[in-house]
Formats: C-alpha cells, sequence, structure tokens
C-alpha cells in the first residue's frame, strides 16, 4: 500500500488512536479490487512512501478489518467524493491498517529495482501507478530482510 507521506505516512499510522486508520480514498477499481477480494484480516502490508526522495518502503502494517463501504464516498465534503456512488450499493470500499513493525532502515525504490527476487514485483513494473498492488510471500520476505539489516550490511 503506498501514499505520500506529506499526505499519511506511515509515523501518521503509528500516532493514530490505537495506531489504526481506515485506507480510505481508493478510486482506482483495480486496486480498490485488491483491497476488496484478496486482503483478509491480518494480511501483512508493506507501507510504501511514493512522491518523496527516496520513494521507499517505510515500515509494516497489518489489515485490521474486513472491507466496508468508503464513507469519504458519500460526505460531499470530502476531495473522496463521489456523486455517482450509492451507499445501498457502494462503489468504493476500504479496509482499516494498523501499524505492525518499523524496519531497522528504508528500502527504497533504487534498492528494489537492483533486487534479483523482485523482478516481477507489480510495484516496479512500468506504468504501474497503482497505491494498492499484491506482493508474493516471497517478496515480502526479501524486503522484510533488506529492511532489517543495518546500513552498512
Amino acid at each position: 500500500m503506498k501514499s505520500e507521506p506529506d499526505v499519511f505516512s506511515f509515523e501518521d499510522l503509528k500516532a493514530r488512536p490505537n495506531q489504526t486508520e481506515p485506507w480510505d480514498g481508493v478510486r482506482n477499481y483495480q486496486a480498490r479490487n485488491f483491497m476488496r477480494d484478496t486482503m483478509k484480516v491480518g494480511d501483512l502490508v508493506l507501507f510504501y512512501h511514493s512522491n518523496t526522495n527516496p520513494p521507499c518502503v517505510a515500515g509494516i502494517a497489518q489489515v485490521a478489518s474486513q472491507p466496508y463501504p468508503d464513507p469519504t464516498a458519500f460526505d460531499k465534503k470530502s476531495k473522496y467524493y463521489d456523486p455517482k456512488s450509492d451507499p445501498e450499493n457502494p462503489r468504493w470500499q476500504l479496509v482499516d491498517v494498523s501499524y505492525k513493525a518499523d524496519l531497522k532502515r528504508l528500502v527504497s525504490l533504487e534498492e528494489m529495482k537492483s533486487m534479483p527476487e523482485l523482478a516481477e514485483l507489480r510495484t516496479l513494473q512500468r506504468g504501474n501507478r497503482l497505491s494498492i498492488t499484491p506482493v508474493t510471500q516471497a517478496e515480502f520476505q526479501a524486503i522484510k530482510k533488506a529492511g532489517s539489516l543495518k546500513a552498512c550490511e
């Protein structure tokens, strides 16, 4: 899951009550489908900071709820308001996400691009702009391992 740190950062998640936040504002059908159809409570999440220098995995979060309707779609004051979304048949869903663990160091986009075990990582594919993409267990473990290494290792 990616977010711009000036909008909502991994540190922001840690500072929330119960270190949990609804992952609202997803307005891409494919990203919504990944969240709605494949995420399960307890799944671990790589929290990725985009549009920053450097873009990087900043920490590990966890899916904390089943998908449910995104209330920002119905709030006319929200920047995520969608007048075509019907509360009786909501178009947009979200899950709650909770802080799980810090990494010892950030894992940069450039570093991930250099890791052979991440050659198929969807986030690294040309043209990928989705805020939510699936990660295999092997990819997750490779990034987690890279983030657990000290900077000099």
